[in-house]
């Protein structure tokens, strides 16, 4: 138990001081961007429909186009970032980059041609979907509540995954939730369903006894 506790202690410093590390760089390039009047978005944003853009795919969540566009990013990415990363290092670096993937497809296949998405909301999205749905199929105590203060606190954003918004790109929403729960699947815990699948199935029948022992026994019962 002490060293589950220290392993959970160790894998929370590392997931906070990685949130804290990608706050730095996202607005050390928002300062940038500003004082670049913002033409780094516009750069490196992506284009749908454009083969040599999908690369910004992983430039995009970086980027924002305004002050209040990155702060209204900031603080969910933070909170949700460190409830997906306090497991584990590596499975929090899969899902990101699931959900990367998955958004940035999304907005590449869908969205509009002339426009250009930037921003870390799909991240966001991603996220929250995949810490919701983790403590369901993990069937963790812990990341269960997690997932349910997670889902009770940022509900009402699943707003923006509808077109109802101007201005917001839905579609890096949807696909980056998309993604979340697509990585929450994907990277379950397998040593839980391997144990759930031990449970599910049948116990064998116990083998038939040998036919010539217990006619032995029978006779020596008798006393023959």
């Amino acid at each position: 138990m002490a060293s589950k506790f220290a392993q959970l202690l160790s894998d929370s410093r590392r997931a906070l001081f990685t949130m804290l590390g990608i706050q730095a760089v996202i607005w050390s390039v928002q300062v940038l961007n500003w004082l670049d009047d913002y033409d780094l978005s516009t750069e490196f944003g992506l284009r749908s429909e454009r083969i040599g853009d999908l690369p910004e795919m992983f430039t995009m969540p970086f980027l924002h186009f305004s002050w209040d566009h990155i702060i209204s990013n900031s603080w969910p990415l933070f909170v949700l970032g460190f409830l997906a990363a306090y497991r584990g290092m590596r499975k929090f670096l899969l899902a990101s980059l699931v959900i990367v993937v998955s958004g940035g497809l999304t907005v590449w296949l869908l969205e509009s041609p002339n426009s250009v998405t930037a921003g870390a909301s799909g991240m966001v999205y991603g996220y929250l979907g995949y810490v919701v749905l983790r403590g369901v199929l993990d069937r963790n105590v812990l990341d269960a509540v997690v997932g349910l203060g997670v889902a009770a606190v940022y509900w009402t954003i699943l707003i923006g995954v509808l077109p109802v918004v101007h201005g917001v790109s839905w579609l890096g929403h949807l696909g980056g939730l998309i993604g979340g729960l697509a990585a929450a699947v994907l990277l379950r815990n397998q040593a839980n369903q391997a144990t759930r699948a031990n449970q599910a199935a049948p116990k064998p029948a116990p083998a038939p006894a040998d036919s010539r022992s217990a006619l032995l026994k029978e006779l020596d019962d008798l006393g023959l």
